[in-house]
């Protein structure tokens, strides 16, 4: 993404690409999960105990699934994170606290780390090139998030070291992570989780990283966006054991609600695809475009194109403008339901959508699905939800959550 946020007192900041290269080489710790190893998420609520199967067996339970945009911390998040800490480090906690319900009421939830992290004890940059504080591993643990995308147009800003920090302080906190590697053992096997009575496989891909190659000799250090490219790595968690696959994309075009050409077209040929009757993919999660974007049911199958920024500063437009858009986002909430035939699909038997702001005044999400009565919410809301219906989701069954 580009990123820019508004300093104090400036109107318009210009904007400016920079990222760099490389991904480090390093096997996990000794007491991380093995990225291909499915790991149980203690605490989440099922969404079902077993049901009846055909012939009388009983079915596994289902689960829900959320997941949220992208995690942005601008310099402005990350001194708003030192000053709830109360000179202990930063705290990114708090500013997660408006959602922790939703998030850690789900059985697997997803997030979106568009940064990497710095050394412990910093120095700590936000835009353009973004060194994070590796403290917002531990927030998105204690939020409840069970695994999030890294794969992101920023994945190499730091170079070697940062993206290596990253993986390593998310595996220290307990929560998994697909799109980038350390090593071309570790990009070999599809991040596999438990969630209700399913094997769950999270793939992530980016569209870029910024122009920069990728290091030499490890072409699998980040997961670049190729439709054949992902179809086989889907097929390829389904051999490994995956009952659902769901692919996050870091995708489309900034500032724009519309999913562009490219999305559109990526969409159809990821949820075309099959083997043996069966869907290869079963859910598209976007990020990237700094806005919220639409949902879709498109060959039976739901896309997200854009969820928006979930942690971000005051967002700076390709105009040169303030643009509030950029810190409003959806989370999206689906319930799958076990095949109703034996190799049957997992289907998705409720889908939702929660709106959420954050207030960069006093650096928290706040969850928009409840009608509170505040004036101030109701605005960014409504807007948010005309995006996310735009295509028409509300037809195939999109509801607001609360």
């Amino acid at each position: 993404m580009t990123s820019r946020t508004r300093p104090a007192g400036v109107a318009a900041l210009a904007a400016v690409l920079l990222a760099a290269t490389a991904c480090t080489e390093g096997g996990d710790p000794a007491n991380a999960p093995t990225p291909g190893t499915p790991a149980t998420r203690p605490g989440a609520a099922r969404s079902g105990g077993p049901s009846a199967a055909p012939g009388g067996a009983s079915a596994p339970p289902g689960f829900t699934l959320v997941a949220s945009g992208d995690v942005l911390p601008h310099d402005s998040v990350i001194r708003r994170a030192e000053a709830d800490s109360e000179g202990d480090g930063y705290d990114f906690a708090p500013m997660f606290a408006g959602v922790r319900p939703v998030i850690s009421g789900a059985d697997l939830a997803i997030c979106h780390m568009e940064t990497v992290y710095g050394k412990d004890g910093g120095p700590y940059t936000g835009y353009p090139a973004f060194k994070s504080p590796p403290e917002v591993a531990a927030a998105l643990k204690a939020t409840g998030y069970d695994s999030c995308s890294t794969a992101s147009n920023h994945s190499l800003d730091d170079g070697a070291e940062g993206l290596g920090r990253t993986l390593d302080a998310l595996d220290r906190a307990g929560v998994r992570h697909a799109g980038t590697a350390r090593t071309e053992a570790e990009a070999a096997k599809p991040t596999l989780l438990k969630a209700g009575g399913a094997t769950v496989a999270h793939l992530s891909y980016t569209y870029d990283t910024n122009g920069h190659p990728l290091p030499e000799g490890r072409p699998w250090a980040v997961r670049l966006l190729d439709g054949p490219r992902i179809v086989e790595d889907a097929r390829a968690a389904r051999a490994a054991g995956a009952d659902v696959v769901v692919v996050s994309l870091h995708w489309g075009t900034e500032w724009q609600t519309e999913p562009d050409e490219e999305q559109l077209s990526l969409g159809r040929e990821l949820t075309a695809s099959e083997t043996g009757g069966r869907p290869d993919v079963d859910i598209l999660l976007g990020t990237h475009a700094h806005v919220p974007q639409a949902y879709e049911k498109v060959n039976g199958t739901w896309i997200v194109y854009g969820m928006g920024d979930q942690i971000a500063g005051d967002m700076i437009n390709d105009e040169g403008a303030f643009d509030p858009r950029g810190n409003q986002s959806s989370i999206g909430r689906f319930t799958f339901a076990p095949p109703r035939v034996p190799g049957g699909r997992w289907e998705v038997t409720k889908a939702e959508f929660l709106p959420q702001w954050f207030d960069t005044a006093r650096g928290r999400v706040v969850d928009l699905s409840a009608d509170d009565g505040s004036a101030d919410h109701a605005e960014p809301r409504e807007t948010i939800s005309r995006v996310v219906l735009g295509r028409g989701a509300d037809e195939d069954g999109l509801v607001r959550g609360k």
